[in-house]
């Protein structure tokens, strides 16, 4: 499928008079429209609520578009909750979906009234220790199946591997131990593969999870209250890559559904998802300006921004495709790498990438880049973090997260080691 970027070069240059490149932009016609369709595509359920992961981006002003949709948010830290809760979500919506938690962390959860889903069975005695036996009226547990995640088009990823989860043993004992405490309303959590191409995976992951929570029902006498799918349901970063139908994944998971929960009187069940990567990545670009070229071995273009403002084709090896805005129509004539500034060979967004001819100045749009983009970004070379901008329906850009100043680099120093150098640039 053809991309498309969602702003023009006439647009870019209005907007680097006030904002220069490089920085991250938003489409919230975009955002809003998947909104919609995710909320369609489950509303055969009564009770289905989308949780963002927050850790895919972390801006309360996009949260709050998501807010409107009813959905909810995924956390998995201390300042996911905090960002959560600023931008007025109840206690039912925020899942505190952490692992190697610390004690601080579980208890703000708690005082928050966040749903806490459970990464391990050791973690119902440590979080005793932190909260008391009195525990929360619902909680969730996380499995792991252990093996390899498999669809019709082959193995999908690796769930032996990953360190998140309970085996089936633990997962039973732990929710005796969760019913002993009080626990009262029950659910669980499962996230297999990544980033799948599929609308096959959330149905089939479902079908699992709803096996597994009628024979649970059955032999411990609990009340589940949801099914997490998780995130898990990527995007088509590659334009020869097939996309997913929200609608046609909806539809298998309530086939699903009316073939397990309901025949077990598990109706009332509620469907929730994480989808950080599908809910924002394709409405979101990073926008970058060529400064420099190089002939050596290989043709180069150097842009303004680097890998410390998009780590995940230098830690990935990921695919990001590139428009050279204003130049969509022309040629894709010559072969580059694209790199960035960093002392690192592996800054480099692409690589023997086929691209128009780029002169210096030309902008470089950075497709599906709203999701684990700017959440990513790092200080590596002492580079700054960009600033994130928002196109409204209406067609006005917004600030929605300046860039970093050197003032804020240096401000964990003692401040009087550079009180004489920082500047307010």
């Amino acid at each position: 499928m053809e991309k498309k970027p969602f702003v023009t070069r006439d647009q870019v240059e209005e907007i680097v008079k006030s904002h220069p490149t490089p920085f991250y932009i938003y489409d919230e016609a975009g955002i809003r429209r998947n909104c919609e369709a995710v909320r369609k595509a489950f509303s055969w359920n009564k009770g289905y609520r989308e949780y963002f992961a927050v850790k895919a981006t972390p801006n309360p002003y996009i949260m709050k578009i998501l807010g409107e949709y009813d959905i909810g948010y995924d956390c998995s830290s201390e300042a996911e909750l905090v960002l959560s809760d600023a931008v007025g979500a109840d206690g039912s919506h925020m899942m505190f979906s952490s692992n190697d938690t610390p004690a601080c962390e579980y208890a703000l959860a708690n005082k928050l009234g966040a749903i806490i889903n459970l990464d391990d069975i050791t973690h119902i005695s440590f979080l005793e220790g932190i909260i008391g036996k009195d525990f929360p009226e619902i909680m969730s547990c996380r499995y792991n199946p252990g093996g390899v995640f498999t669809l019709s088009n082959g193995i999908m990823d690796n769930p032996g591997d990953a360190k998140y989860g309970m085996t089936r043993m633990q997962l039973f004992e732990a929710y005796r131990q969760l019913r002993d405490h009080g626990v009262r309303k029950f659910g669980i959590h499962a996230f297999l593969a990544s980033n799948t191409l599929s609308n096959e995976y959330y149905p089939k992951l479902a079908g699992q999870l709803f096996e597994l929570v009628a024979e649970i029902r059955e032999k411990l006498g609990i009340e589940f209250a949801f099914v997490n799918l998780s995130g898990g349901v990527g995007v088509d970063y590659k334009p020869e890559d097939p996309c997913n139908d929200i609608a046609a994944i909806g539809e298998g998971v309530r086939k699903e559904f009316e073939r397990v929960l309901v025949p077990a009187g598990m109706g009332d069940v509620a469907v929730y998802t994480e989808m950080g990567r599908f809910m924002l990545a394709p409405y979101g670009a990073l926008v970058t300006k060529a400064i420099h070229e190089k002939h050596i071995y290989k043709e180069y273009i150097g842009v303004d921004a680097c890998a410390a403002n998009l780590m995940r084709p230098a830690m990935y090896g990921a695919y990001h495709h590139i428009t050279v805005l204003g130049k969509e129509k022309a040629k894709n004539e010559c072969v580059y790498d694209v790199t960035g500034s960093l002392c690192e060979n592996n800054d480099k967004f692409a690589v023997d990438r086929q691209l128009p001819k780029i002169e210096m100045g030309d902008y470089l749009y950075i497709h599906d880049t709203g999701a684990h983009g700017y959440s990513l970004c790092y200080n590596y070379n002492g580079r700054l973090k960009s600033a994130e901008l928002l196109l409204g329906e209406d067609g006005r850009i917004s600030e929605i997260r300046r860039a970093e100043t050197l003032n804020d680099y240096f401000a964990t120093f003692d401040g009087t080691v550079f009180a004489d150098k920082l500047i307010s640039k």
